[in-house]
């Protein structure tokens, strides 16, 4: 993910010199960009900061990919009075600071399953009886709140939805695993959401598919990533996940490329498409130079406040923050699900005008199900017909 956010702002830095670099105070000045790859260690990673604000080495700083390695270097920036854009951090626990410094680009973590509850709230069948299974960083913890007060919701409590279990841990199916099997049966679950690291998620899907619980919805932050179907194979199929961002949203860019024009361009640059941390990092640039361009100076404190007043789009999305915390209000999140080793866009609800028979998102949600039913039954077909 680091990497892929590096080739994204190296991307931007070469596209926004090539057109003239930025115009401040009448003169243009091409952009320099440092980058330097802090292992994904915390320590190594404030080093690197302190390193980088010793008598502002830099104008701007961008943020670490991470929400750990974000909250590592977010005090740093403020210490020294250098805007900090937030383009990998997602962890809610950001905003509770007063940084006067940060911006961020990106949903935090707490809106991530929020549109999969309410989805999953549309649905007939009266119980939906939900378990979160989450690790204990500050990130998954905000995603399972967020996820929990989405179900405690007047509205999304009436159609039935409760959360019944929550485990929240390391998970380790040879270790933990009974005792989650135990709970997930006894309690009836029929939607079975995931929040953690990438290998936690997988290996909580893998879990949920093998032991043959046959929950209806499954889902994970882990989904909404490319490498996700790789690793999982035909297991990916009908899980759902949130993403940031994905190329098939047309979204009319006010600044910068068009998403297809983007994807091109990573592409020819990199040897391979770019997932939503990239996205992420050059829509993170195409702002920075925004507000640099409406403060028209490079001090931090300036654009920082030419940030708190920009309304504006790009293909990543809409952007507006909180003027004091500097928290993204203005972008919305997708909800994707694979379907036969792609993912597909079901919220918001994809606009179709070519004749093809769609179902509805809140039925999407059970073609996971439907699909393991089937594996079911052929199963049950080939173990009752004995050997020939």
């Amino acid at each position: 993910m680091g990497r892929q956010a590096e080739s994204a702002l190296r991307l931007f830095a070469a596209d926004t010199n090539a057109a003239g670099g930025v115009e401040v105070g009448g003169q243009r000045y091409d952009i320099a960009l440092e980058c330097a790859d802090d292992h994904g260690d915390q320590h190594r990673s404030a080093s690197i900061y302190r390193e980088l604000c010793s008598g502002h080495q830099v104008d701007l700083l961008f943020s670490p990919y991470g929400s750990a390695l974000t909250r590592v270097a977010a005090p740093i920036a403020e210490a020294t009075g250098l805007l900090f854009v937030n383009h990998g951090g997602a962890d809610d626990g950001l905003y509770q600071h007063a940084y006067r410094m940060l911006v961020s680009v990106l949903t935090p973590a707490s809106g991530y399953m929020t549109q999969l509850v309410h989805l999953v709230s549309t649905l007939k069948f009266w119980r939906k009886r939900l378990a979160i299974v989450s690790t204990a960083s500050p990130f998954a913890r905000a995603v399972a709140e967020g996820t929990e007060r989405a179900c405690a919701e007047r509205l999304i409590r009436r159609r039935g939805v409760r959360v019944r279990v929550k485990y929240r841990g390391r998970f380790d199916p040879e270790h933990n695993g009974e005792r989650l099997y135990r709970a997930l049966r006894r309690n009836r679950v029929n939607v079975l959401l995931s929040a953690g690291s990438y290998e936690h998620d997988v290996a909580v899907m893998r879990f949920a598919i093998s032991e043959r619980l046959y929950v209806p919805v499954l889902g994970c932050v882990a989904a909404g990533v490319n490498s996700f179907s790789l690793d999982l194979g035909s297991a990916a199929e009908g899980i759902v996940g949130p993403a940031q961002w994905d190329p098939s949203i047309e979204v009319r860019s006010i600044l910068g490329p068009s998403a297809e024009d983007f994807v091109a361009r990573f592409r020819a640059s990199n040897g391979r498409d770019p997932d939503y941390p990239a996205a992420q990092a050059y829509a993170a640039g195409l702002l920075t130079m925004a507000a640099i361009h409406a403060a028209g100076s490079f001090d931090s404190a300036r654009v920082r406040t030419a940030f708190s007043e920009l309304r504006t789009t790009t293909f990543f999305g809409d952007f507006a923050i909180e003027p004091t915390s500097g928290r993204q209000i203005g972008h919305k999140m997708l909800l994707i699900q694979w379907h036969a080793a792609r993912k597909v866009i079901i919220q918001p609800e994809p606009e179709l005008d070519t004749g093809e028979l769609e179902f509805p998102s809140g039925w999407r949600l059970l073609l996971a199900s439907l699909q393991m039913l089937r594996i079911k039954r052929n199963s049950d077909e080939e173990n009752s017909a004995g050997p020939e």
